[in-house]
């Protein structure tokens, strides 16, 4: 990590706590083209979705989980998240340009106030090798934030600080940022991300190349109607610490068999371009794998499932030295596709030799507010 003043800043906001209410979202700025392409607030008929879902990623995030208060639950407690909802689309009509929020809710929160929930709705089983820390994870309503700089995260949040008072108790907060170098003592930085490109993950490579288009994110994404969850999502929140230093003291050439694709430009390794995704079947002149049995690549590939897909966001975060790495989020329509897809990774990655997983969350991604309709209400 760089030690300029930006960075310094960044490990500052990082460990700043705010009691704050929110709920998670993609953490992706909205383009000012996004706007108009939604109906005006009258003209709004039946479910609408959230932004910060399949935009571009913004410069930082801020996740935020909570738990109800003791005392709030049944069907007095559903009448106070409702309110708590209601006022909560009013203030988010409110963010600055290029911040959003994005509002679901965690896996106990249906049973707790007597209501439904959608079929995917439910803790991820545990894995094995992990070593969660449960005050790292869970929660029963989220929020992820995004926006262009951490003081706009801060901002957001405060927007909505206050508004939990006697309904939501902070469980755990995480901020994130897209890193400004490459990661390790023999790399030379890189130029901040530009549009179009895509950014870094902690330890130099590329993140979210093969990321569904819009297109395909109909298919993969975004739940399909009729019905109360429409237009929602899943949103799985991993916290995985990184031996980023260890990692960049290996030759590079062994980086790349690691992941599967190359450092610099990100292409797989069996040819063609960043954008193309690996070739499993593809042999080198002696017989062998062009691409390693365990590169995480390869068992993460969509083939493996079908070809179902998750939309990938990945952010760097740094709580102090002994602590930085991944703040993972990923969007899809039905969860058991993460849970298929890291029982392979546990199994047999080549990274996990430099990873530790200890947070993790599941959250539904609610339905967009529209004119007299806030967030939840077809839900709740």
């Amino acid at each position: 990590m760089s030690a300029s003043r930006p960075a310094r800043l960044r490990r500052r906001t990082l460990l700043t706590t705010l009691p704050v209410a929110f709920a998670l979202g993609g953490c992706d700025s909205a383009p000012p083209r996004e706007a108009s392409r939604r109906p005006a607030q009258g003209a709004l008929r039946g479910p609408v979705r959230q932004a910060g879902v399949t935009e571009p990623r913004a410069q930082h995030a801020l996740v935020l989980s909570y738990d109800l208060t003791p005392g709030t639950h049944g069907a007095s407690g559903r009448d106070a998240v409702r309110r708590l909802l209601a006022r909560w689309s009013e203030a988010l009509s409110g963010l600055e340009p290029g911040a959003t929020a994005t509002v679901g809710i965690g896996p106990a929160l249906p049973k707790r106030l007597g209501v439904g929930a959608p079929e995917g709705l439910r803790e991820l089983p545990a894995f094995d090798g992990e070593h969660l820390d449960a005050g790292a994870g869970g929660g029963e309503i989220g929020v992820q934030i995004c926006a262009p700089d951490p003081w706009a995260c801060e901002r957001a949040a405060g927007l909505l600080a206050g508004a939990g008072t006697g309904v939501l108790q902070p469980r755990w907060r995480q901020a994130g940022f897209l890193p400004g170098e490459l990661p390790g003592p023999q790399s030379g930085p890189f130029t901040a991300v530009r549009d179009g490109e895509t950014p870094r993950d902690p330890l130099g490579f590329k993140d979210g190349t093969t990321n569904p288009t819009d297109a395909e994110s109909e298919r993969w994404v975004w739940l399909p109607g009729p019905g109360p969850y429409a237009d929602g999502t899943f949103l799985v929140v991993r916290r995985v610490r990184l031996r980023a230093e260890e990692f960049g003291r290996l030759p590079v050439a062994r980086q790349e068999q690691i992941i599967g694709r190359r450092r610099r430009g990100g292409e797989p390794l069996g040819g063609g371009s960043e954008r193309e995704g690996a070739d499993l079947d593809a042999r080198t002149p002696e017989g062998g794998y062009v691409l390693p049995a365990d590169a995480h690549v390869r068992l993460a590939n969509s083939r493996l499932d079908d070809g179902a897909r998750m939309l990938r966001r990945g952010y760097s975060y740094e709580n102090s030295r002994a602590d930085r790495g991944l703040l993972f989020l990923a969007y899809m329509k039905d969860p058991e596709l993460f849970v298929r897809v890291q029982q392979r990774l546990v199994a047999g990655d080549a990274l996990n030799s430099f990873a530790e997983h200890y947070g993790s969350a599941l959250f539904y991604v609610l339905p967009g507010a529209g004119a007299g309709r806030p967030l939840g209400m077809g839900v709740l």
